[in-house]
C-alpha cells in the first residue's frame, strides 16, 4: 500500500511538472510572437539608418533629370558593349566641332586603356545630374572625387518592347568604395519582362528589386543585411489584361523572421515566427486604396492581434524607417542614377568614339 501512495505522488507531481512547462510553453509562443516583430523592426529600423546615412544611398536613389537610356522614339536604336567604351575618362569639358562644323562639347577625356570603363568626375555632376549636361568656365575648378568602375555593361536597344540592358558597376567616393549598383532588364515582345535590380552598400546591407512577367507575374523587394532578411515584400499576382499586374494571388512580407502571407480564396492571412504557425494571432491586411502593386510602403498597412487582445501594425513598428524604405523601393523599380549618370557617360564615350 506504502508503493503504491509513492507511485501515485510520482505521477501526479510528473503530471503538475508537465502542465506546467506545457503552459509556459503556450505563454512563450505569444511573447515570441511579439518579441520578434519588435526586436525584427527594430533590427530593419537600425539598418535603414544606416543606409540612408550612407553616401552611396544619396547618390543612387538620385532623381530629377531627363531619362535617355529607354527612349520611345520608334526609329532610335543603340547597340553598346563594354568592349566599345572600356577605359579610363576622366571628365574634363572639351569644346570641338563636330563634322558639320558645328560647336559641341566633348565631357570626358581617355587618359588610359583599362579592362573596365573607368570614370572619374566631381560628385556634384553626380548629385546633380541635370548639370551633366552643362558647362561653365567654373567647372574647370571642380575636383574628380567620384569614380565609377564598370565591369559588365551591354546596351541593345531596339525599342521600348525589344532591349536587353546589363549594368555590373562599382562606386567611389574619394578614394574610397562606397557601393555597388548591378542591373539586368531584358524586355521581349513575345517572352515579356525580366528586371532585376540591386544596390550593395557598405555595411553588409543589400536591397533588390525583382520583376518576371507571365500568365503569373512575379516581383519582389527586400533589404538583407549579412545576407539575412531583414524585409522582403513578395507579390504574385494572375494575368487578367495588358496591365503590368493583375489580380493579387499571393502577398508574402518577411520581416526578420515575422512572415505574414495571404492567398486567394482566403479570408484572413497567416502569421509565423522561424516558420512556426502562430494560430492564435489575428492578422488583418489593409488597403488604404486601391495599388496594382500592394506594398507597406506605399498603400497597405497590416494589423496584428495577438492573443492576449494587444495590437500593432506594420506601419507603428517600422514608421521611421518607411520613407527611406520607399526610395529604395522606388529608386530600384527606375534605377535612376544608371539612366541619368551611367549611360550618359556610355553615350558620350560612344558617340565620341564612332
Amino acid at each position: 500500500m506504502k508503493r503504491q501512495s509513492w507511485i501515485i505522488l510520482i505521477i501526479v507531481f510528473s503530471s503538475a511538472i508537465f502542465w506546467s512547462c506545457t503552459k509556459t510553453s503556450l505563454v512563450g509562443t505569444t511573447s515570441s510572437l511579439k518579441e520578434s516583430f519588435n526586436q525584427s523592426a527594430l533590427n530593419l529600423n537600425n539598418a535603414m539608418t544606416s543606409i540612408a546615412s550612407s553616401k552611396a544611398y544619396s547618390i543612387l536613389t538620385v532623381t530629377g533629370a531627363t531619362q535617355k537610356s529607354l527612349s520611345t522614339t520608334t526609329d532610335y536604336k543603340v547597340y553598346i558593349t563594354l568592349d566599345t567604351i572600356k577605359g579610363i575618362y576622366d571628365y574634363k569639358p572639351v569644346q570641338q566641332t563636330d563634322r558639320w562644323g558645328a560647336s559641341l562639347i566633348r565631357y570626358f577625356t581617355k587618359t588610359s586603356d583599362d579592362s573596365k570603363m573607368i570614370v572619374n568626375m566631381p560628385l556634384s555632376k553626380v548629385t546633380n545630374p541635370r548639370s551633366l549636361r552643362e558647362y561653365s568656365a567654373a567647372d574647370t575648378a571642380l575636383t574628380n572625387n567620384f569614380s565609377i568602375a564598370v565591369s559588365d555593361y551591354h546596351n541593345n536597344y531596339n525599342s521600348y518592347s525589344d532591349f536587353d540592358y546589363i549594368l555590373a558597376s562599382e562606386i567611389s567616393i574619394d578614394n574610397a568604395v562606397a557601393g555597388d549598383l548591378n542591373i539586368k532588364y531584358i524586355v521581349s515582345p513575345t517572352l515579356g519582362v525580366d528586371y532585376a535590380s540591386q544596390y550593395v552598400f557598405t555595411g553588409s546591407y543589400t536591397a533588390d528589386y525583382k520583376y518576371l512577367s507571365g500568365d503569373t507575374t512575379v516581383s519582389s523587394f527586400a533589404i538583407t543585411g549579412d545576407s539575412k532578411v531583414l524585409y522582403k515584400e513578395e507579390l504574385r499576382t494572375i494575368k487578367t489584361d495588358t496591365g503590368r499586374f493583375g489580380r493579387e494571388h499571393e502577398y508574402i512580407l518577411t520581416i526578420g523572421d515575422v512572415q505574414i502571407i495571404r492567398k486567394s480564396g482566403t479570408t484572413a492571412a497567416s502569421v509565423s515566427v522561424a516558420g512556426v504557425l502562430q494560430t492564435n494571432a489575428v492578422v488583418t491586411i489593409i488597403d488604404k486604396a486601391a495599388d496594382s502593386e500592394a506594398s507597406v510602403c506605399k498603400k497597405r498597412d497590416i494589423k496584428i492581434t495577438f492573443d492576449d487582445g494587444t495590437t500593432t501594425t506594420v506601419s507603428t513598428l517600422i514608421g521611421n524607417s518607411i520613407a527611406d524604405i520607399k526610395t529604395l523601393y522606388d529608386s530600384l523599380h527606375s534605377v535612376y542614377f544608371a539612366a541619368y549618370v551611367v549611360d550618359w557617360i556610355a553615350y558620350d564615350i560612344y558617340y565620341q568614339r564612332n
